[in-house]
């Protein structure tokens, strides 16, 4: 069954479109927000397009959790709470069972990170989504990619390598068995966006960035920005067990470096933080592994036990390989 375009709002997204802060959500021309007293609004937005982001015949709940969890993931890398989204659907056709499935997914995501949907826009065309998030932070609490200093620890909150896995099992480059198929498409469809993480870095890191693109390419991020280098040890960084199992360490690192696709935090915490952060780690109120150090010297540098390395990868590439847009 096809819908015309307001009895497919009305029907699937208004549902839940009231929460904190909004004074007028889905109906009118506008929506009304109050904007938390003596906060600043995180603002992120992020379009995924049908094959290039992800696989277009994929179930409608997936590629609707995936589209907000990875947008969530920006606020996140600030520090902020997570408030309102808007969305932008574009779809060939709305079919009623594909877009009450798409729904459920992104309701289930919304409701997991207290998130309300406030407005967006159906479209015919091709099929993609554009999510705008927004998220509140006190003022000058914000994790920012540009305040990284030379002595810095480097950090990640977990492991990397799985998006990238992920991506070669959905293209069946990389077989696997069914309990590291769940777990794969898992990753790659529902990434975990480390909001309770950013939230606790505020004050306590001096940067951060969310891994999307992989990791030499976002800390090269936080480098830039800060007008710093970074020294990391291969040997430091987490890998998940299925990765370990299934590949060998060499490849595990080069999907971590340059695959893209995880959403953990990289974050970098001065010297004099370092205890408190490690604190955090061992009480179990955060999960975060030392992977290295930023330095005065410009780049990222590899080294694996005491010896420069020069990773091999060419960054991130979509699930379309002829498409080189930036990553979600």
């Amino acid at each position: 069954m096809s819908l015309g375009e307001f009895e497919l709002i009305e029907t699937y997204f208004r549902q839940e479109s009231g929460g904190m802060g909004v004074a007028m959500g889905i109906g009118d021309d506008c929506a009304l927000l109050e904007i938390p007293v003596g906060q600043q609004l995180a603002v992120s937005m992020d379009t995924l397009v049908g094959d290039v982001h992800f696989p277009k015949n994929a179930d409608p709940e997936l590629i609707a959790e995936r589209a907000l969890r990875v947008n969530l993931s920006d606020l996140a890398a600030m520090g902020a709470e997570p408030l309102w989204f808007t969305l932008g659907l574009t779809l060939l056709k709305a079919d009623a069972q594909w877009v009450k499935a798409f729904s459920q997914g992104l309701f289930r995501v919304a409701r997991e990170y207290g998130v309300a949907l406030v407005g967006g826009d159906t479209t015919r065309g091709n099929l993609s989504m554009t999510i705008q998030v927004h998220g509140a932070v006190s003022p000058g609490a914000a994790l920012l990619r540009g305040s990284a200093s030379p002595g810095d620890q480097i950090y990640v909150t977990g492991a990397l390598g799985d998006g990238a896995a992920a991506l070669a099992v959905i293209k069946q480059e990389l077989g696997v068995g069914k309990s590291a198929f769940n777990y794969f498409m898992d990753r790659y469809y529902r990434p975990q966006p480390q909001v309770e993480a950013g939230q606790r870095l505020v004050g306590l890191a001096n940067s951060a960035i969310d891994i999307s693109d992989g990791l030499i390419a976002d800390l090269g991020h936080i480098c830039e920005q800060s007008v710093v280098g970074a020294s990391i040890h291969l040997e430091q960084i987490p890998l998940s067990e299925p990765v370990a199992k299934l590949v060998s360490f060499e490849q595990g690192l080069e999907w971590a470096l340059s695959g893209g696709d995880d959403y953990q935090l990289c974050f970098t915490v001065s010297p004099e933080n370092v205890d408190e952060l490690e604190g955090l780690v061992e009480s179990g109120k955060l999960e975060a592994y030392p992977i290295g150090e930023i330095t005065r010297d410009q780049g990222v540098a590899c080294w694996y036990k005491g010896e420069r390395v020069v990773p091999s990868g060419q960054g991130f590439q979509h699930f379309n390989p002829d498409e080189q847009s930036s990553g979600a």
